[in-house]
């Protein structure tokens, strides 16, 4: 091709997946802007505009290329093809199609066009890749969901031929091929960018460039009129409601605009709307902002030191809250117990990294609004800006779009009070997509933590004592710390039976953005501290670290430390139990392994570790109901309204799986409508691993509604067979030896237009905890326990994990498939935790600078599915999604101590630390030989 500067700018010709286009393009128009802008292409992903997320490649003449690195008038005269065209018919892709459905290699789906491209044409060069062959292919393309070894294993199979497309079952148990997985593949998915109308008004949204400043504006008025296009400039003055929004009762303290004081590096303080072109152009730093630096509280030392800048007036030292759990006495028990071992951990900002960044459209429908975004809480979107615009919620309709991963910080509002402000405003379509930067400057993080823990036993091995003492950075505003300050000394001991405990925690307000969920709720923090220093004792003790954990392993009927008993369920014992094999044969692999690098004077060592790890499902003592409808129409097709958003982990499959299974039917009659407010009841939030375990339920019960109905037409048995044909117009009855048809036609409708309905609601039972933190705050626990095989170079201080073998207790996987779908994804996001995700405000805003696993840093994983099925669970299910990255930090931090005798206290343990603890523990070695 030529180079760029030789094209003339304005028409473009090129073929696109076939078909000759001719379109106009701006001087050094981007590609992805081009494809997604004018070919209407919304296939191809912008994640990050900067080449570093791969989301956006296609084949150019069939090289595959990052869109958004590739000036549009390069590809004059040449053939682009794209994921959608791909699916459409090329034989590879079809291929690759039903290997990506058989193995669930595509979750939220947002990364999927780009992998689907980049294996295309790995696969037309090289039929039959191996897995390192594909891993340089695809390396370029990041994965915040799957953990990559579902995609690798996808595109090898695909290379061996075609393989049938996969079921979709509608069994609980199924290894069932996603329902909405089609879309994913083939990039017909929509997102939140994708779904704006053309000619919709844009918003760009003016941030402040200081962790703490005041500002004052100028002429804004005067600015709007002098520039062609731009409609309006939205401030906290244009708020028709109230300028406060949280997510937290109480604690509603961060505005869509700040007023005249800035928190936090990134904080909105105004919001310019115009036409594309206008808005294209625009330089914000020419809109009229003056700003006075302040002095600025970045870390928790910062923030409590004595005369520190008090963030908000209610919070008295820059404390926003406090957490307490104590049952005995864990002074007393600390003083007698016969050993103890104490330490200090430091864990960092981490950021969601998904790669779908926020996005969204709005409009006015007569004198209702609609907002079409990403969001994992659709209900506490109506509801938060309803208070926002001061409108009554039946006036707000919220319509989710597919979400590119969300992790938590999606739970948020985020786009959604701009586009509300602006479509109202103007009473013109508008939309904003975040540059990966403002998504990174402004949306929640994973809260860092500093956390001091002793932990006394007897000689023999028993836990009896524990105190905790942790603080936890939380930002600006509140966002979910409150809920990580009061679940975490929930769940600090660990899945461990201990009579005397205490665990203290403080949630910190600073000026850095906020910190709210992240898969964990701060659990996966604490975790850190508490599997570390089990190691530390079963090294003090002479005991196996395995045998130390089982030997004080919680187990039915024992209380936990907010004295909650569980007379059945706990499989945590289980899960370590399950784990014996693998540790047993790794640890001799790792010894053997060590003698002869050592005797060969090599650098490398191997280490094996172990943790453990539970997980309420859903909120901590507080109601948590979910609502599922269902309607039987006419023709037989069973419509079921699943509200619960499915952000990747496969809720929209397990919660049909778990109604048709209930209702008797196949999953091929029933059709899904989604989180629309409009038309679906609240199924909560998606967090805190709620949406199987409490939805489920609701679904469940909705469809033994619906069934008792149907089968009351023919005054059927509760064993009676449910046949539905959708289409026909009839359902039969087979109850025993007879076969009952009903014309649906002849049945009146309701006003939905189904002929029988039912909605049920479930709520998990759960008690307020006192003062003393003591009651029944999760109605049950998930259960995990991990093993990480590493191997370290002691010169360099680098951590190469080798493997993972990890047990999951999810009482019953209702879809195996998604099962080890969430392991893999999970063990990936602690992986990035434990070794290289650390987000520094104003220096790491960007996926190049910030680091999140690739397809090379992920091991292969066995995962070992444990069913101690819970007696509230629907057909016994636990969630998962949040109790897999629990136990992997500390894992690795364990097998880099058994590989090298470092003690891992700060996470992410970058080389240069890892070198330090190596450094350190030679040292203490050498005194010690010293000193004998």
């Amino acid at each position: 091709m030529d180079d760029f500067a030789d094209r003339p700018t304005g028409a473009l010709s090129f073929t696109l997946n076939g078909r000759a286009v001719e379109v106009a393009s701006l001087p050094g128009e981007r590609l992805s802007e081009t494809m997604r802008e004018r070919c209407g292409a919304r296939d191809v992903k912008i994640g990050c505009n900067a080449g570093d997320c791969g989301a956006c490649t296609v084949l150019v003449d069939g090289a595959a290329v990052c869109a958004c690195l590739t000036p549009a008038h390069q590809v004059a005269g040449a053939r682009v093809e794209t994921a959608a065209g791909l699916a459409a018919g090329d034989p590879v892709a079809e291929r690759l199609k039903a290997s990506f459905a058989r193995r669930g290699a595509a979750q939220c789906g947002i990364c999927t066009p780009g992998m689907m491209a980049s294996a295309v044409a790995l696969l037309r060069a090289v039929p039959a890749p191996t897995e390192a062959e594909v891993q340089d292919a695809l390396g370029g393309v990041l994965c915040r969901c799957t953990g990559y070894r579902a995609i690798v294993e996808a595109v090898v199979a695909a290379g061996r031929g075609a393989e049938p497309a996969p079921e979709i079952a509608g069994r609980v148990g199924a290894a069932s091929a996603r329902i909405d997985g089609a879309r994913k593949i083939d990039g017909t998915e929509l997102f939140g960018d994708d779904v704006a109308p053309a000619d919709a008004l844009v918003v760009r949204v003016l941030r402040s460039p200081h962790p703490h400043a005041r500002f004052s504006f100028g002429d804004l008025d005067g600015f709007v009129a002098a520039t062609p296009g731009l409609d309006c400039i939205l401030t906290a003055a244009d708020i028709p409601g109230t300028n406060r929004f949280g997510v937290i009762p109480g604690f509603h303290d961060q505005p869509v605009f700040a007023e005249g004081t800035a928190r936090h590096r990134g904080e909105a303080v105004a919001a310019l709307v115009g036409s594309a072109e206008a808005m294209r152009g625009l330089d914000l730093a020419a809109v009229p902002v003056t700003w006075e630096p302040l002095p600025a509280s970045l870390t928790i030392d910062e923030a409590l030191a004595e005369g520190a800048p008090q963030l908000h007036e209610a919070a008295a030292g820059n404390v926003m809250c406090r957490g307490l759990v104590q049952k005995g006495d864990a002074e007393a028990a600390l003083a007698a117990a016969e050993v103890t071992v104490e330490g200090r951990f430091v864990t960092s900002f981490v950021e969601h990294g998904y790669i779908e960044p926020e996005a969204g459209f709005a409009q006015m429908v007569g004198d209702r609004l609609e907002v079409h975004a990403c969001t994992q809480a659709p209900v506490m979107d109506q509801e938060a800006l309803a208070i926002i615009l001061g409108l009554p919620k039946a006036r707000i309709r919220i319509v989710p779009t597919a979400v590119g991963g969300g992790f938590g910080s999606k739970l948020d509002l985020s786009v959604q009070p701009f586009l509300a402000l602006a479509a109202m405003r103007t009473g013109r379509p508008v939309r904003i997509t975040y540059t990966r930067q403002e998504s990174m400057q402004s949306t929640t993080k994973r809260h860092p933590g500093e956390i001091v823990l002793k932990i006394g036993a007897t000689r023999d091995g028993r836990l009896t004592g524990f105190d905790f003492d942790g603080a936890f950075n939380t930002g600006a505003y509140a966002s979910w710390g409150p809920t990580v300050a009061n679940r975490v000394p929930v769940h600090a001991s660990g899945p461990y039976h201990v009579a005397d405990y205490r665990a203290r925690s403080a949630a910190v307000y600073t000026n850095c953005p906020p910190a709210g969920a992240f898969r964990g709720f701060g659990v996966p923090q604490s975790a850190i501290a508490q599997e570390s220093l089990m190691d530390e004792l079963a090294g003090r003790l002479g005991i196996d670290p395995l045998a130390l954990r089982m030997q004080n392993a919680l187990g039915n009927g024992q209380p936990t430390a907010t004295g909650q008993v569980f007379e059945q369920g706990v499989g945590i014992g289980a899960c370590f139990a399950a784990l014996q094999p693998g540790w047993a044969r790794e640890r001799a692999a790792a010894e053997a392994f060590n003698a002869r690098a050592a005797a060969q004077g090599q650098p490398l060592r191997r280490g094996v570790g172990v943790a453990g790890g539970w997980y309420g499902c859903g909120n901590t003592s507080l109601p948590n109901p979910s609502t599922i409808k269902c309607g039987l129409r006419a023709d037989g097709t069973v419509v079921l309204h699943q509200g619960a958003v499915d952000i990747g982990q496969g809720s929209n499959t397990v919660i049909a799986q778990i109604f048709a299974t209930a209702l008797g039917v196949g999953i091929e009659a029933l059709a899904l409508l989604g989180g629309d407010t409009d038309i679906t009841p609240d199924a909560g939030k998606t967090s805190a691993s709620r949406q199987t375990f409490v939805s489920g339920n609701a679904a469940r019960l909705s469809a033994l509604a619906l069934r008792e109905r149907i089968l009351r037409l023919s005054n059927a048995a509760e064993d009676a067979a449910i046949r539905l044909d959708p289409g026909s117009g009839q359902i039969r009855i087979e109850d025993g030896g007879q076969v009952h048809t009903v014309a649906l036609g002849d049945m009146a409708a309701d006003a939905d237009g189904y002929v029988l309905a039912a909605t049920e609601s479930w709520d998990p039972p759960i008690s307020p905890l006192d003062a003393n933190g003591q009651g029944i705050p999760y109605a049950q626990f998930g259960y995990a326990a991990q093993i990480a095989v590493v191997e370290v170079d002691t010169r360099l201080g680098t951590v190469r994990p080798l493997r993972f073998i990890a047990a999951h207790d999810v009482g019953r996987a209702i879809n195996p498939m998604l099962v080890r779908g969430q392991v893999e994804g999970g063990i990936a996001q602690g992986l990035g935790m434990a070794l290289m995700e650390e987000f520094i405000p104003g220096r790491s805003e960007n996926l190049h600078d910030y680091l999140i696993p690739t397809i090379g840093d992920m091991p292969e994983v066995e995962t070992l599915i444990v069913e101690e099925p819970d007696a509230h669970g629907p057909f016994g299910a636990k969630g998962l999604g949040e109790h897999v990255l629990i136990p992997t930090s500390p894992a690795l931090f364990n097998a880099v101590r058994h590989a090298t005798g470092a003690r891992l206290t700060r996470a992410p343990a970058t080389p240069e630390r890892v070198l330090a603890a190596i450094r350190e523990a030679e040292s203490r070695e050498a005194e010690t030989d010293r000193n004998v």
